[in-house]
């Protein structure tokens, strides 16, 4: 009997995992077929330093997405009322107040 599959917890580590591979396979690939160590060493530098920006990119994209999630919990959460310096409800008006039975054009 075949575990059920966990649903991808992890994403971005799935990502970086394979760009570590593929640092790892590209200078292979290159030496085999006829490049210098030193070209393969440097192509390596450059993936691993992409690969690093991206995993950075992506934490920072995971966190901010965590972070608005979170906000938007915690404002649901949170009574309609809010006080007397609340900016929601259809009360609340700020700027040029007209009275209701004038129109801007009057």
């Amino acid at each position: 009997m075949q575990a059920a599959r966990r649903p991808h917890e992890d994403p971005a580590g799935d990502v970086v995992r394979w760009a570590a591979f593929s640092c790892l396979l590209v200078p292979v690939v290159l030496v085999v077929y006829g490049t210098s160590f030193g070209g393969a060493a440097v192509a390596t530098l450059g993936l691993a330093a992409v690969t690093a920006a991206c995993r950075v990119l992506l934490r920072r994209s995971e966190r901010t997405e965590r972070n608005a999630a979170r906000v938007l919990a915690e404002d649901r959460l949170t009574p309609s009322h809010r006080g007397r310096h609340s900016r929601a409800g259809a009360g609340s008006r700020h700027g040029c107040q007209v009275s209701p039975g004038m129109s801007p054009q009057d």
